[in-house]
């Protein structure tokens, strides 16, 4: 097995990103050290995924420390700056999490900070693979077929967090036990996430896998090629509502259909229990040329307009398990994802 990837790491002076708007061509990376570049950078997808964003949140205050430094920023100027960071993709819950635990700290210096933001990223990888285990222990109680074959949509591996992965450690985990058969991998338009970046994670595994068009999922799932859907979540509302990737809702309504099992694999920090439903997550919604072009080239006729939401919600009645480090909830069944404390794990 290869070096595990990690798309966040500090180097003492800045952040280092793996660009992910080059792969899977090439791997390269960039080094932050000023909220503009960061913003940018999380904007641009050179960064994504909600624990990924929420350790770029954390470091990013100690970039925004560093930057104070050698400008002379005044409370109002780092106050702005560190508001332009929470903000820089509304939907995902994880990135203004991020900021906000370790933004508490910034009076007891650099260091501080950066420990703290440290220590979030170890705990991530721990876990993704608490996720795993336990999303792997759900599934394989639950589902008959073996080897058991997986329908996923965009990207959940160590590319979207700190390493190992949320839904694809699922995956990955039902691999290590030898109970994976293959992986069916939604191409995820309109920036081709699943077909760029699942399957060069899968690949390094040697995880054999189709990619396939997103409009493809429905008739894999009712065909009985796949024995359960598992994505991620960028914010998961208090009542089980799900955002994620756009064309999630739709995996989920064909898995309803095909009778089997949607799974929602996120950290506790993407439980938003302030929000009350999907209702009130807000959606973003990026350039209209991402849908009308590809590499810069038109793909539509001139005058068309784009409609391009990043994310949709899924209403929980469609989830049939939500796992986190902490638990699986069976959301479908009217349990929802009250504080970790009030609940307890199957």
């Amino acid at each position: 097995m290869r070096e595990e990837l990690r798309p966040v790491s500090w180097t003492g002076k800045a952040i280092r990103l793996i660009d992910q708007t080059a792969l899977p061509g090439e791997m390269t990376y960039l080094e932050i050290s000023d909220i503009d570049s960061l913003v940018e950078a999380i904007q641009r997808l050179s960064v994504r995924g909600a624990p990924a964003l929420g350790a770029v949140g954390a470091l990013g205050v100690a970039v925004a420390m560093q930057q104070r430094e050698r400008e002379g920023w005044d409370v109002e100027a780092f106050s702005s700056a560190l508001d332009r960071l929470r903000n820089a993709r509304p939907t995902a819950r994880n990135l203004a999490w991020g900021v906000d635990a370790v933004a508490g700290m910034v009076e007891l210096g650099e260091a501080a900070v950066i420990g703290e933001a440290l220590k979030l990223i170890a705990e991530d990888e721990a876990n993704n693979h608490e996720i795993g285990r336990l999303g792997a222990d759900w599934i394989l109680s639950r589902v008959r077929n073996r080897p058991v074959n997986v329908l996923t949509h965009c990207n959940t591996g160590a590319l979207a967090t700190t390493g190992w992965g949320t839904a694809l450690g699922i995956v990955r985990e039902l691999h290590r036990r030898g109970a994976l058969g293959v992986v069916y991998v939604d191409e995820t338009r309109p920036l081709l996430q699943g077909a760029r970046l699942t399957a060069f994670e899968l690949g390094r595994e040697g995880i054999p896998h189709f990619v396939q068009a997103d409009a493809a999922a429905a008739s894999t799932i009712l065909s009985g090629k796949a024995d359960v859907a598992i994505i991620g979540a960028d914010r998961i509302a208090a009542n089980g509502d799900t955002a994620n990737k756009i064309g999630s809702l739709a995996v989920a309504l064909a898995a309803r259909e095909g009778q089997i099992p949607f799974v929602v694999a996120a950290p506790e920090s993407t439980v938003d229990v302030a929000t009350p439903s999907g209702d009130f997550i807000p959606i973003e919604y990026r350039s209209e040329a991402e849908v009308l072009s590809w590499a810069g080239v038109p793909v539509a006729p001139e005058g068309s307009r784009g409609y391009n939401p990043a994310f949709d919600v899924t209403p929980g009645r469609l989830v049939s398990a939500l796992v986190t480090e902490e638990r699986v909830l069976e959301v479908a069944t009217g349990e929802v994802p009250a504080p970790a404390q009030e609940v307890t794990a199957p």
